[in-house]
């Protein structure tokens, strides 16, 4: 999928959005563009991809899986 099929498809899905959808979806993408150091682009976030060895993520997954996916009644 090339870069304007791809806002293409973006574009067409959020025009079946209600409003507060699309400016829940506007704001996440202010978010992201505020998020992103002057200068780098994604190109250079994508050499970073793969970089984590399988066994490590898969070490990472557990951990939130255990300690993020618990309710403490007493905290609340």
């Amino acid at each position: 999928m090339n870069h304007s099929t791809t806002i293409q498809e973006i574009v067409e899905r959020l025009e079946t959005f209600p409003p507060i959808l699309q400016k829940q979806v506007l704001d996440f993408t202010l978010e992201l563009s505020d998020e992103m150091p002057e200068g780098a682009s994604i190109h250079e976030f994508l050499e970073f991809s793969g970089t984590i060895p399988p066994e490590d993520l898969e070490q990472m997954k557990q951990a939130i899986e255990e300690g993020c996916e618990q309710v403490y009644a007493s905290e609340w």
